[in-house]
């Protein structure tokens, strides 16, 4: 039996009236590939929210294997193992990605208090960094100022800031937006080849690259699970053609 990395139990959240998250109830396995998707408005980046902590809901609880991790910060839940990225860069312009890097792993380490004093003294540190770098392909852009990398490069440099905290759960939150079409899909490529150990959650929008690099769908809708299943199930699944032609009402 599979090892559940992520889960989530009866999970809800409204803002007011407005219910944004209604009883989610999701189990990730160990080194599964899954992708969100739902029409705009459909709570995906909500729920991407609560499980990380920056939200919290109003009902049920959330696991990162079989801790239960509700009640935890943030900073508390990466800690243990769950990353994830943003909508839009949160990076920082004025170093390179090595320095970024190593950064991020000298944060993780505890050691981040000291990187300016003697970044030579950190050798594992950037080894380490200079490793992730490579494994997204950025190797060959480690000392260039982030600033001058093209937005797609930046997208993965996002990802190796959160690869530095050693997660078990990764969850990308539309990891290509911005990219030009034709670059989207060499993100995902990178992102397709990372540890099998690694489980990973991703909202994307483009459908040729969710039934391209997703072993398993998630359809939101209204702030819940409208159905979930394989690219395959997905696909012939007629209610997923209405909800996103608009022509299925939902309450």
């Amino acid at each position: 039996m599979t090892a559940v990395a992520l889960s989530t139990r009866g999970l809800s959240k409204s803002f007011g009236s407005l219910p944004v998250a209604r009883d989610i109830n999701l189990e990730l396995p160990v080194g599964a590939r899954y992708a969100l998707i739902g029409p705009n408005g459909a709570g995906k980046t909500t729920l991407i929210n609560l499980v990380t902590g920056m939200l919290a809901p109003n009902a049920g609880q959330i696991f990162l294997g079989s801790e239960d991790i509700t009640a935890l910060e943030p900073q508390e839940r990466v800690k243990r193992g769950l990353a994830r990225t943003f909508q839009i860069n949160t990076l920082f312009p004025g170093l390179n990605p090595l320095e970024a890097v190593t950064l991020a792993v000298c944060e993780r380490r505890g050691i981040a208090d000291r990187f300016w004093q003697n970044i030579a003294v950190h050798n594992e540190a950037i080894e380490e960094a200079y490793e992730i770098l490579s494994k997204l392909r950025l190797g060959d852009v480690a000392y260039q100022p982030t600033r001058e990398l093209p937005y797609g490069r930046q997208r993965l440099l996002e990802i190796a800031l959160a690869l530095a905290t050693k997660p078990r759960v990764l969850l990308l939150d539309e990891p290509a937006a911005g990219v030009p079409q034709e670059e989207s899909g060499d993100i995902f490529e990178v992102v397709a080849g990372l540890s099998n150990d690694l489980t990973l959650l991703f909202i994307e929008h483009d459908m040729h690259v969710v039934f391209r690099f997703a072993s398993h769908i998630i359809v939101l809708v209204g702030g819940a699970v409208f159905t979930a299943g394989s690219p395959a199930e997905i696909a012939a699944d007629p209610g997923v053609r209405e909800v996103y032609l608009g022509t299925r009402k939902h309450g």
